[in-house]
C-alpha cells in the first residue's frame, strides 16, 4: 500500500493546466486521479477560445498576468493568441504560492503553453507534461528545466484503454513527487556551475580536482542545453557562481552551428551579481551532426569527424572576431566580478600546433577583439597567458581567480 502523508501535503496543491475547452475530459480525468490519493487539485484553463471554462481558474484570470492585459491574449489569430497565453501563464505561475506540483495533457498548442509556465519554475518543482510530442525533438518543449515528459501514445482524445492507462501513471507520478519530496541533501559546500567540452576535458578535470574538497561542483556539457541548464541554476539561486572554461556554444550561435545556447547566453549575470570566470574553451568550432548534414555553404570549409554523428568545423577569423565582440558585450554588463582568462597557445585539444584546427591567425582575431571591446576595473580583469588551455598551469590560473572572485566583498558585487 503506497501511503501519502496529506496532512503534510495539505499546503501542496498539485497544478492541472491545459486548454479544457478541447481537452476538458482529459485533464478532468488527471484531476480525479490525483484527488483521489488525497491531495488538493487546482485547475487552470489556457483556452483561448473564450468558452465557458470548468476550471477553478478562468483563462481570463490567467490572461490578465500578460504585460499588455487579457486583450492580448484574446485575439482572432489562433497562433498569436496561444503565444500570448503561454507568457500569461508563465506569469501567473510566478505569482503562486501554493504550487506543489504542475501537470498537463495535450497535442503541440497545449504542450507549448503549459511547458512555457513549467520552464519558468524552478529545478525540483515536480512538472508533468503528458504530450504528443514527447517522442521527438523535445527540446523545445523542456529547455533547461527538469520537466517530465511522456508520450501520450494514441492522442490526448478521449478516456480508452490506452489513454486512462498513460494519464493515470503521470497522475501518480505526479502525485508521488509532491507527497514524498526527496529528502534535503546534505552536502553543504557552496555549488559552483563549470562547463565542459569533450576537448576541453582536461582542463574542468584538473579544476574540480583542485577545488572539489571545498565546493559542490557541477558540471555541464556545453551542448547548448548545458549552459543554459547552468545558468538556470544560476537564476534559481542553486549555484554560488561559475567557472565558464567552455563557453562554445557561442559559437554555434553566431555561426550556426547547431548547439547554440541561444543569444542569450551570459545574461543571467547582468541580472545577478554572482562571480564570474570563463575562458575561451572550444571557440574555434561549430558544431553539425553526421558528415552529410554539414549545410552547403560550409562544405569548402576546414571541417573534422569527430564522430559518425558530430562534424565539426573551424572558426574563421571574421567568426573568430565577432565571436570575441559577443562575449566582451557579455562581459561589460555582468553585475558581479569578472575574470576572463585568454589561453595564447590553444582553446581545445585539436587546436594545438599540428592539430587539425590550428589556426593561430583565427585564436589572435578571437582574443584581440575580446581585449579590446573588455571594460577592465578593480573587479573586472581580462589575463592573457601563454598556456594552452588544457595544461595544468591553466587551471591554476582559473582556479587562483575562482579565489579571487569568489572572496570579493558582496557590496562590491552589487555595485
Amino acid at each position: 500500500m503506497f501511503e501519502f502523508p496529506v496532512a503534510a501535503s495539505s499546503e501542496r496543491s498539485a497544478y492541472v493546466a491545459g486548454t479544457f475547452d478541447t481537452k476538458g475530459r482529459e485533464l478532468s480525468f488527471l484531476r480525479q486521479c490525483i484527488e483521489k490519493l488525497g491531495l488538493r487539485v487546482v485547475t487552470v484553463d489556457l483556452s483561448t477560445s473564450g468558452k465557458p471554462s470548468p476550471a477553478s481558474v478562468h483563462p481570463r484570470e490567467v490572461a490578465r498576468h500578460h504585460p499588455q492585459g487579457e486583450s492580448a491574449v484574446f485575439s482572432n489569430d489562433r497562433g498569436s493568441a496561444t503565444a500570448a497565453m503561454a507568457l500569461a501563464f508563465e506569469a501567473f505561475l510566478a505569482t503562486r504560492r501554493d504550487l506543489g506540483g504542475i501537470i498537463s495533457a495535450g497535442g503541440s498548442g497545449g504542450t507549448s503553453m503549459a511547458t512555457q509556465g513549467m520552464r519558468a519554475l524552478p529545478i525540483g518543482v515536480p512538472k508533468m507534461m503528458v504530450s504528443t510530442m514527447a517522442s521527438g525533438d523535445t527540446r523545445p518543449y523542456v529547455g533547461p528545466s527538469d520537466i517530465c515528459m511522456m508520450y501520450s501514445v494514441t492522442d490526448v482524445q478521449g478516456i480508452h484503454r490506452i489513454s486512462e492507462r498513460v494519464l493515470a501513471n503521470a497522475a501518480h507520478a505526479l502525485a508521488g513527487m509532491i507527497a514524498h519530496p526527496p529528502v534535503e541533501s546534505t552536502v553543504t559546500k557552496a555549488a559552483i556551475g563549470l562547463t565542459m567540452f569533450g576537448v576541453t576535458t582536461p582542463c574542468v578535470q584538473a579544476v574540480t580536482h583542485r577545488l572539489e574538497e571545498a565546493y559542490d561542483c557541477l558540471v555541464f556539457h556545453a551542448t547548448g542545453v548545458g549552459g543554459q541548464s547552468m545558468e538556470k541554476l544560476a537564476e534559481s539561486g542553486l549555484i554560488a557562481g561559475v567557472i565558464d572554461v567552455s563557453t562554445t556554444e557561442i559559437a554555434d550561435e553566431i555561426v550556426g552551428g547547431v548547439l547554440s545556447a541561444g543569444p542569450t547566453r551570459l545574461d543571467v549575470f547582468a541580472r545577478h551579481a554572482l562571480p564570474y570566470v570563463g575562458s575561451c574553451g572550444a571557440l574555434d568550432m561549430v558544431n553539425f551532426g553526421a558528415w552529410d548534414t554539414v549545410p552547403e555553404r560550409f562544405k569548402g570549409r576546414r571541417l573534422y569527424r569527430h564522430n559518425p554523428t558530430v562534424t565539426l568545423m573551424r572558426t574563421s577569423a571574421e567568426e573568430c572576431r565577432a565571436i570575441g565582440e559577443f562575449i566582451a558585450a557579455k562581459l561589460n554588463a555582468m553585475r558581479g566580478p569578472v575574470r576572463f582568462l585568454i589561453p595564447e597557445g590553444g582553446v581545445s585539444a585539436i587546436d594545438r600546433p599540428g592539430q587539425p584546427f590550428h589556426d593561430p591567425e583565427a585564436d589572435q582575431q578571437l582574443f584581440a577583439s575580446i581585449e579590446r571591446a573588455f571594460r577592465s576595473g578593480p573587479d573586472r580583469q581580462l589575463q592573457r597567458l601563454p598556456l594552452h588551455i588544457n595544461d595544468e598551469a591553466f587551471a591554476e590560473a582559473l582556479v587562483a581567480a575562482w579565489h579571487a572572485v569568489s572572496r570579493t566583498p558582496a557590496d562590491a558585487r552589487r555595485a
